[in-house]
């Protein structure tokens, strides 16, 4: 790929985008289709916070792509499903995304201390993830904090379509003649199997245009953003966070940009402790592909799109601002990593039982509980 002209990939970089975008109009045509409006009473097993939380870690955990699972939350949010539900299941998101930078720590497994720095690094963003939810989904839940905060947001940054004054939308006019032209290929269905195929098409297409993306982006601007990384390590919280953010933009994924950096940990070339604020940059600047996602929404439930997103953009900022913030807290997730590092470095074992028991045996095991 670094060998293809750079025009070409700035190109197909801009064709990911818009297959990305209409990728999203097409799952939330397609899900308010196939529901039929009842999408509510379809994810009513869901209507539990802890569910919505178990169901966006374990698809990102699977699918290791948590740009993927919230453009397709955003999506089903266009489609109908309530704002209520689709809360926990970004931060679920979130900590499923973790995942990558772990597994990643594991190519370090064959030198003990190596591979000491390198699962200390990957954990510190799960712990990181995990506070995070514990701190703010019992307030979302007692205070709806999080869904009060977007929706102010979007009252700011309302395009105005709940209102029936939609103007034009450039995203629209240019996702639209994808998508009639593969409505008119699927209204022949009944109502049902029309929006499962338009489902099953779109998320096909945004598996495809995300992971593609983060390719292109990363042969764009791994060299970049490696700069970036350099420059900002050791000069503060401030210039940490900043960094990883803009970072994260420029590679289109949190995954990415962590993992950079579990390998210049477990060679010792820098700390664990100063890639922490660098990591929750990366937090921060992961929630530009679920606003990119909800431009390409019109309609009723445009705004409602925009706020999950908005969600998404609140959750991450209030986390760093709350975890990093105070002082108390902000040393829990580095300390706690560097204590399972030592005793996974001891007995490795440890470590895939971490990653198996952490990311899915405990979240299915909840489903059954909570069932």
């Amino acid at each position: 790929m670094q060998t293809w002209p750079k025009p070409f990939r700035w190109l197909l970089l801009a064709l990911l985008v818009l297959a990305m975008l209409t990728a999203v109009s097409l799952i939330g045509g397609g899900f308010k289709t196939a529901t039929q409006d009842h999408a509510k009473q379809l994810f009513e097993f869901a209507s539990n916070p802890f569910m919505g939380l178990i169901i966006g870690m374990v698809a990102t955990a699977l699918i290791q792509s948590s740009s993927t699972v919230s453009s397709v939350i955003v999506a089903m949010v266009a489609g109908g499903l309530p704002i209520t539900i689709a809360v926990p299941m970004m931060m679920g998101a979130n900590i499923g995304t973790s995942i990558t930078n772990t597994i990643v720590s594991l190519g370090h497994v064959s030198n003990k201390e190596e591979f000491q720095r390198a699962f200390n690094a990957a954990t510190i963003h799960d712990f990181f993830n995990i506070f995070a939810v514990c701190i703010f989904l019992p307030l979302e839940i007692a205070f709806g904090l999080l869904e009060s905060l977007s929706g102010l947001l979007v009252s700011v940054f309302s395009t105005g379509a709940t209102a029936g004054v939609e103007g034009f939308n450039p995203v629209k006019a240019l996702t639209s003649p994808f998508i009639d032209m593969i409505t008119l290929l699927t209204t022949q269905l009944p109502a049902v199997y029309d929006g499962l195929a338009r489902i099953i098409l779109g998320l096909g297409l945004i598996v495809l245009s995300i992971t593609w993306m983060g390719k292109i982006m990363k042969s764009l601007m791994v060299g970049k953003a490696r700069e970036i990384l350099q420059k900002s390590l050791g000069r503060g919280a401030v210039s940490g966070i900043t960094s990883g953010t803009v970072v994260t933009v420029l590679v289109q994924s949190s995954s990415t940009t962590t993992s950079l950096m579990v390998p210049l940990v477990g060679n010792g070339i820098v700390t664990a402790r100063s890639i922490y604020p660098f990591t929750l940059g990366a937090n921060i600047g992961t929630c530009i592909t679920a606003l990119i996602a909800a431009l390409s929404i019109t309609g009723p439930n445009a705004d409602l799109a925009l706020q999950i997103a908005f969600v998404h953009f609140c959750y991450n900022v209030l986390a760093v601002a709350v975890i990093y913030g105070l002082a108390f807290i902000r040393e829990w997730p580095p300390r706690l990593s560097y204590q399972l590092s030592l005793k996974v470095a001891e007995q490795k074992v440890y470590g895939l039982a971490y990653i198996v028991g952490v990311f899915f045996v405990i979240p299915l095991a909840a489903v059954l509980f909570v069932a």
